[in-house]
C-alpha cells in the first residue's frame, strides 16, 4: 500500500506537469504534493499507517495523534484533487489507511467521502459522460472495504486461536506439574510405607517383646534387641537412599558444591561470576542441597526482578560456618528495618530461601538500596570436627 501510494502520487504529479505546463497553479501543486508525501511518511511516527491494535489497548493520546494525522493527509489530498483532479486515484491506498486507523463506522463514512471526491474528479476530467467513471470508484471502494474487513476478521480469529492455544498450553503444563507432584508424593508415601514405616513397626514389636522377656529370658531379649538393631540399620540405609533420590541432580556423581555453583547461570543477559574463599570442608548433603537451592532461587529472583547485568556468587568457608553471598548490580528494593524483604514485596522466592536457612539453623541477611543492587548472605553453622 505504501509503494502504491507513492507510485500513484508520482504519476499524478507527472501527468499534471505534462498536461498543464507553465500554469500558475503548478508551484501550489508541487508544494501540496511534497506536503502530502511528507505527511504520509510521518505516519509511522504517530502510529497512523501501522496495523492498529484494538482500541481498548491503544492509549488515548496515540489514537488522537493517529486521527489528527489522517485528517491532515485527507485534507491535503482534497485540496490537491480540487486543484488537479488527476490526483483522485491516490485515494485507493487511503481507503486501507482509513480502515486501519478509524473505527468501522467512521472508516466507512470516510471511504464514502473519498469515493465521492474520486467520482467527481473523474467526471470533471472526462469530456463525455461515461457510466464506468460513475460506477468503477464505488465498486473499487466496496471491494477494498470487503477485503479489509474479511482479512481483519481472519486476523482476529487467528489471534483468538493463538490466545486459546497459549492458555491451553499453560493449563496443560500446570496440570502436568500437578500430576507430577501428586505422582511423586504417592511414590514417596509408598516408599516410606514399604520401608521406613515397616522397619519402625518391626523395631517397635521387637523392643516390646524384649521388654516383656528382659527379666525372665535375658538371652531372648538380647536377641530381640540385636534383631531390632539390624532392622534399624537397614531403615537408616533406606532413609539415606530416599534422601539421595531427593537431592539436586547437580550434585550427582560426586559433583562438589563449588563446582555446582560455578555451573549456574541466570540467563543469557546476566553474567554470573563465582568466587571460592577459604579451604573447602566436607558439608552434609542436606547443607549442600540447601545452599545450591538458595543460589538457584536467588539467581531466579535476579533474573525476574532486578534488571541486573552481572551477579556474583561467593562461597566462603570460615571454619565454624559456611557463608554464601549473592550480589547483583540491579535496581534493588526497599528492605524492612531488619534487613529482610517482605514476601508480599518480593514474591515467594525470598520466603523459601529464608525457610531453608532457618531449617539449617543459619541466618539470612539482605542488604539492598533502590538503584544500587542487592546483596543476599546465607550463613550456615558447621559442626566442629575432630
Amino acid at each position: 500500500m505504501h509503494a502504491a501510494f507513492f507510485l500513484l502520487l508520482g504519476a499524478s504529479v507527472a501527468r499534471f506537469l505534462l498536461r498543464h505546463p507553465g500554469e500558475p497553479r503548478t508551484p501550489w501543486i508541487i508544494a501540496l504534493s511534497i506536503t502530502l508525501a511528507l505527511l504520509y511518511v510521518l505516519g509511522p511516527a504517530v502510529g497512523g499507517t501501522a496495523a492498529a491494535p484494538p482500541e481498548r489497548t491503544t492509549p488515548a493520546p496515540t489514537l488522537h495523534r493517529r486521527r489528527l494525522w489522517l485528517g491532515l493527509v485527507v485534507a491535503t489530498w482534497v485540496v490537491l484533487v480540487v486543484l488537479a483532479p488527476s490526483f483522485a486515484w491516490c485515494a485507493v491506498p487511503l481507503f486501507f489507511t482509513a480502515l486501519r486507523t478509524l473505527p468501522p463506522r467512521a472508516a466507512a463514512a470516510l471511504v464514502t467521502v473519498l469515493t465521492v471526491f474520486v467520482v467527481a474528479a473523474q467526471l470533471k476530467l472526462s469530456t463525455a459522460f461515461d457510466p464506468n467513471l460513475l460506477l468503477a470508484p464505488p465498486a473499487i471502494a466496496a471491494l477494498a472495504t470487503a477485503v479489509f474487513i474479511h482479512m481483519e476478521r481472519q486476523a482476529q480469529a487467528q489471534r483468538a486461536l493463538i490466545d486459546d492455544l497459549i492458555r491451553t498450553r499453560r493449563e496443560l503444563a500446570a496440570t502436568e506439574r500437578r500430576e507430577g507432584t501428586l505422582a511423586e508424593r504417592q511414590r514417596l508415601s509408598m516408599e516410606i510405607h514399604d520401608t521406613l514405616a515397616q522397619h519402625l513397626s518391626s523395631q517397635q514389636m521387637l523392643l516390646q517383646a524384649a521388654d516383656r522377656t528382659w527379666d525372665t529370658d535375658p538371652a531372648t531379649a538380647r536377641a530381640h534387641v540385636r534383631t531390632a538393631t539390624g532392622i534399624a540399620a537397614r531403615g537408616l540405609a533406606e532413609a539415606r537412599r530416599l534422601v539421595h533420590d531427593l537431592a539436586p541432580p547437580e550434585l550427582d556423581n560426586g559433583t562438589g558444591l563449588a563446582d555446582a555453583l560455578r555451573a549456574l547461570d541466570a540467563g543469557p543477559d546476566i553474567e554470573v561470576r563465582f568466587h571460592l574463599e577459604g579451604t573447602p570442608a566436607p558439608l552434609p548433603d542436606r547443607a549442600e542441597s540447601a545452599l545450591l537451592r538458595i543460589a538457584q532461587g536467588a539467581l531466579a529472583n535476579i533474573r525476574e526482578h532486578s534488571g541486573a547485568r552481572t551477579a556474583a556468587l561467593t562461597l566462603s568457608f570460615l571454619g565454624d560456618q559456611v557463608v554464601l553471598d549473592i550480589a547483583d548490580d540491579g535496581t534493588g528494593f526497599t528492605t524492612a528495618p531488619t534487613g529482610s524483604a517482605t514476601p508480599t514485596d518480593r514474591g515467594h522466592g525470598l520466603p523459601a530461601i529464608r525457610a531453608r536457612v532457618r531449617q539449617l539453623g543459619g541466618t539470612l541477611t539482605i542488604e539492598s538500596t533502590p538503584g544500587e543492587g542487592t546483596v543476599l548472605s546465607a550463613s550456615i553453622p558447621l559442626e566442629p570436627t575432630g
